[in-house]
């Protein structure tokens, strides 16, 4: 079955850091754009990193000189470093390959996996 699992969330003060892992299960990244998302009760969907298949990344102004997305040599795992932690980064956060915008994916189930917690305290 093709799946990807999302993982590495947890609880951190702020300030602090979070490296979160998408690994994909039955196919790999080869030719794919993998975009991390993240929904929270006041903000339902935003696209936070995105990276192509070429390597170019992209990032939400909010979070950019503070996350990193990057991608292992064999494709199976897209990484997000997640530093300089603040509250308002607390959401559940996922992995979608291809990604699209909120508008198009948010209220479609196939898009979404488990997803990792990412709660920041201060």
């Amino acid at each position: 079955e093709v799946s990807l699992v999302e993982s590495g969330g947890g609880s951190v003060q702020a300030g602090g850091s979070l490296r979160l892992s998408c690994t994909a299960s039955g196919f790999t990244f080869d030719d794919a754009d993998v975009g991390w998302y993240r929904r929270a009760p006041g903000n339902e969907c935003e696209l936070v990193a995105s990276i192509s298949s070429d390597g170019t990344t992209s990032y939400v102004d909010s979070v950019k000189g503070r996350f990193t997305i990057s991608q292992d040599n064999a494709k199976i795992t897209v990484f997000l470093q997640m530093n300089m932690l603040k509250t308002e980064d607390t959401a559940v956060y996922y992995c979608v390959v291809n990604p699209q915008s909120c508008s198009i994916i948010r209220d479609d189930p196939r898009y979404w996996g488990q997803g990792t917690q990412v709660t920041v305290s201060s």
